[in-house]
């Protein structure tokens, strides 16, 4: 089952008014998820889930975006002994190719939830569309970042965690710019991309290849909704 919050003016930092709602329905474990990564053009796709610890969460919680680089990576030190639980679950760019990005997203988010010590009762999921479906009883939550204690939390997590990743990454594949612009699209990435093409980290059914006249017959065909190959 899936419900959709009704929009509301965004508070100053995110609360627990979803969680305590869902509790007062019955839930007993509640887990906010968030995905970093959708839009790159290369490395994974991440999920994170994160079933919030006791008391206030550590001070400066909000959308992961309005942080700095320096700023998340203490904050994500402080959350993690603060959260009660969290697990990741990811795609990599091969998956995505071959079943799509709606599909790779469902797939990371129940490894994630899965990865969790204990069942949530319910799922409080960033955005307004429910990509995990059931039997997992999910909440969906426009501005999830922003207003959601449980959700900011796997968000943060999940952007330094893969940011972390990307770094390494970068060691591997130098020039792409893996180390700042974490495989989305840069000045530096689209430089190197049209002078050395894609990595074995590059999403190969991605439209940006049609640019790229010495590498575009590399491009695959991506799965239509459902994982299918179009044959025409």
């Amino acid at each position: 089952m899936t419900t959709t919050s009704p929009p509301h003016t965004v508070p100053a930092a995110p609360t627990f008014e979803v969680e305590d709602e869902l509790r007062a329905a019955g839930a007993r474990v509640v887990a906010g998820m968030d995905e970093v990564g959708r839009g790159a053009w290369a490395g994974p796709l991440l999920v994170c889930a994160a079933v919030p610890g006791e008391g206030d969460p550590p001070p400066g919680l909000t959308d992961s975006k309005r942080l700095t680089p320096r700023r998340r990576t203490v904050l994500a030190g402080q959350l993690e002994p603060w959260v009660a639980d969290h697990a990741f679950g990811w795609s990599e760019p091969a998956e995505i190719d071959e079943v799509g990005m709606t599909e790779a997203l469902r797939r990371a988010a129940r490894r994630a939830l899965e990865g969790l010590s204990v069942r949530p009762d319910a799922v409080v999921l960033d955005g307004s569309h429910d990509f995990i479906g059931r039997p997992w009883n999910v909440r969906t939550q426009v501005k999830g970042d922003l207003t959601c204690v449980s959700v900011a939390a796997a968000a943060v997590l999940a952007k330094v965690r893969r940011d972390s990743l990307m770094a390494e990454l970068a060691e591997q594949h130098p020039g792409y710019g893996f180390e700042k612009a974490a495989g989305y699209p840069s000045p530096v990435h689209r430089a190197a991309l049209a002078e050395h093409g894609p990595t074995p980290q590059h999403r190969m059914s991605w439209s940006y290849l049609d640019a790229l006249p010495r590498w575009r017959h590399l491009r695959r065909a991506r799965p239509a909704p459902g994982g299918q190959i179009p044959l025409l």
